[in-house]
């Protein structure tokens, strides 16, 4: 049940972007729940491995280098879902902080962490 909960808490951040980031477009919710599923799978899956391979690079940038993996994965993310759009990697940098933000902010007031014990 939590990961419904936290499915539909990113599907909202997903369909927030676009109104506080004027480069990141999306149809609607129902594609903004694909949009989450899809970058779900997607840091998943692709993002451990690109972490790994770009692990220097990570080091010597003191790990800011994870928010332009992030940014990647945003992007590429809109590249597979029809109806969800970023304009440019500005765009997906700034629209994968604000979709982290509020998708921490709102699983933070829900309390979707499971209980420790």
């Amino acid at each position: 049940m939590r990961i419904l909960l936290r499915w539909l808490i990113s599907a909202l951040a997903v369909f927030l972007v676009p109104y506080v980031i004027p480069g990141v477009h999306i149809l609607n919710f129902y594609t903004a729940l694909i949009a989450a599923l899809v970058i779900g799978l997607v840091n998943a899956i692709i993002r451990p491995i690109l972490f790994l391979l770009t692990l220097p690079i990570t080091i010597v940038t003191l790990g800011l280098f994870t928010l332009v993996l992030n940014a990647i994965m945003f992007w590429f993310a809109s590249t597979i879902v029809k109806g969800f759009y970023v304009d440019g990697f500005l765009a997906a940098l700034l629209g994968s902080l604000v979709y982290w933000l509020i998708a921490w902010l709102g699983n933070g007031l829900v309390g979707t962490k499971e209980p420790r014990g």
